[in-house]
């Protein structure tokens, strides 16, 4: 028997009216007075307001070949649009980055600093302050679409000491999110804020393929008189790597890449990733390459669950009207540095993730290399949707523009990365010799993370610079300093040989970026004509604060 997607507020209905669960009948008191522009007299003549669908995966790279698998994606979401090639994520963690679309605010300001609920994950203090000013909760509320949720949505959700799956976002007319963090069986589902358990059966409980059947049956029975968001995120390629059945031998012959920066001593680096063993052992390495065709294998069938939706979606009639968006909550790493596998990390490959879009007004097969952070998707969506972004506290800017190919678009030319470390007050089980403070550790000492591998960095591309400059919140301030045009695999720090002053510079932009707020993030890097620079502010009270206020735990 297929799934049915049904209403938040009851069963389905085709061609119904869609009612928000948190705030029924709102839609009708909202037709009237609309704050989403839309050309007068358009839907009259026939235009129709654009859909548009997002999906997420989990884990996914981007510099490591992440993309290879999806053939069909590829085929039919970048070939048919645009590829952003310079596309970050403010946190490269599950939680804060996942956080950052929803808000389209930096870190800093949603204050996810981990996967946790003491960081602010899914926690009560963020489901009151940031859930209901997130972009689908807007265009619900807003702008009359119906919205329809998906798989992962934050780490803990579900959590019992923050509301169970009863606990349903606002502005989401079609619930469907997976009880805390990935998984591919065994699994809750909260469906519009009833507990849905699923076993080990693969026809029937495959995650990856349960979203896209759900998926399919919301286009099937939704409103034919509203415009649609969808967001569907996936558990590929996160772990535990599960691949359905008939992908299960795919790839056998494929192994992690090899790049210059695999499996080499991290020398002039941060401790935690001085600390890794090198060379690694022949069962680290067995171990990563498992893991990274594994990775693959679950990938193929989100392959299929893209290929499903855009047949669908032609099949209806909504295709040439919607947006597409395909993108990652971040990279991952499989023994760069000789680190075997995680992310959370400053470097490229845990730090920059595919994206691609296609959809109405964009030119099929182009490749756009602005920098991109996914702090745009929210005010992106709004944008498509006619909402004014002025009203909304946003840190990240609308891509319309560069998707349409506007000429003339003014830019920005650096974005901000920041992460707070983890660790446990006393040893890792796993390795008790490293000592407190340190997690994310492997049998043979290795470990990812810990609490002062906490750090901010200013990422920077412009016609004269491709570089990354970061700070470590630790004893040492340690920094670290990278030219990405001579150094693509930021082998080598060079934060005792830059220029001084331009080290000033980018210290007091990182400062600046810190503290920014809403149009404040989007002022001129140290690289763009507008720029200004007063050292004096380095050494004021002010900046004493911005340092304090970097790196605060959120207060739950």
């Amino acid at each position: 028997m297929p799934l049915r997607a049904v209403p938040a507020s009851g069963r389905p209905r085709r061609g119904g009216v869609l009612r928000s669960p948190t705030a029924p009948g709102l839609r009708l008191l909202l037709l009237g007075a609309c704050l989403c522009a839309w050309p007068r007299g358009s839907e009259a003549a026939g235009a129709r307001r654009p859909n548009v669908v997002l999906i997420l995966t989990d884990d996914q790279d981007d510099l490591l070949g992440g993309m290879t698998p999806l053939k069909k994606t590829k085929a039919l979401i970048a070939d048919m649009g645009m590829s952003f090639s310079s596309a970050y994520v403010p946190s490269p963690l599950c939680c804060p980055s996942r956080a950052s679309i929803l808000t389209g605010k930096y870190p800093h300001n949603h204050h996810v600093v981990n996967n946790t609920l003491e960081g602010n994950c899914s926690s009560k203090l963020w489901q009151k302050i940031q859930e209901p000013y997130t972009f689908p909760a807007i265009l619900r509320s807003m702008c009359g679409y119906q919205t329809f949720f998906a798989g992962k949505y934050l780490n803990e959700y579900g959590a019992l000491d923050a509301g169970g799956v009863e606990h349903v976002p606002p502005g989401w007319s079609y619930w469907y999110a997976l009880e805390k963090n990935s998984k591919y069986y065994n699994y809750t589902l909260s469906v519009n804020g009833k507990a849905r358990k699923h076993g080990e059966n693969y026809s029937l409980d495959y995650l990856t393929d349960v979203l896209a059947n759900v998926s399919l049956d919301f286009l099937d029975y939704k409103s034919n008189s509203e415009p649609f968001f969808m967001m569907i995120s996936t558990p590929a390629p996160h772990s535990p790597w599960i691949a359905a059945p008939q992908y299960q031998k795919s790839f056998q012959n494929v192994s992690a890449p090899r790049n210059s920066n695999f499996n080499i001593h991290g020398k002039n680096k941060h401790w935690l990733i001085r600390q890794a063993k090198t060379p690694m052992t022949n069962s680290s390495i067995q171990f990563l390459d498992e893991a990274f065709r594994k990775r693959w294998q679950t990938l193929l069938s989100v392959d299929d669950l893209v290929e499903k939706l855009i047949r669908r979606l032609d099949f209806h009639g909504e295709l040439n009207n919607t947006f597409i968006f395909y993108t990652s909550d971040n990279g991952y790493h499989t023994g760069q540095f000789s680190l075997p596998i995680d992310k959370r990390q400053l470097y490229e490959f845990d730090i920059k993730v595919p994206l691609l879009v296609r959809g109405p007004g964009i030119k099929a097969n182009q490749t756009n290399q602005m920098l991109i952070a996914n702090i745009d998707l929210g005010p992106t969506i709004l944008d498509i949707a006619g909402y004014d972004l002025n009203k909304t506290q946003m840190d990240g800017r609308s891509l319309l523009p560069l998707m349409r190919g506007t000429s003339n678009v003014t830019w920005r030319s650096d974005v901000l990365v920041e992460y707070q470390g983890e660790g446990y007050n006393g040893s890792d089980p796993t390795c008790p010799a490293m000592g407190p403070g340190v997690s994310q550790c492997f049998p043979d000492c290795v470990c990812e993370d810990a609490y002062n591998n906490t750090y901010a960095c200013v990422r920077t591309m412009s016609k004269s610079w491709n570089l990354q400059y970061c700070e470590f919140d630790d004893q040492e301030v340690f920094v670290e300093v990278y030219n990405l045009t001579a150094d693509p695999h930021q082998i080598d720090n060079i934060a005792k040989t830059i220029d001084p002053e331009l080290l000033g510079k980018m210290n007091y932009r990182l400062m600046m970026l810190q503290s920014c707020s809403g149009p404040t993030c989007r002022t001129p890097g140290v690289f763009d004509p507008g720029y200004r620079f007063d050292p004096r502010l380095m050494f004021s009270s002010q900046v004493g604060s911005i340092r304090t206020r970097r790196f605060l735990k959120p207060s739950l």
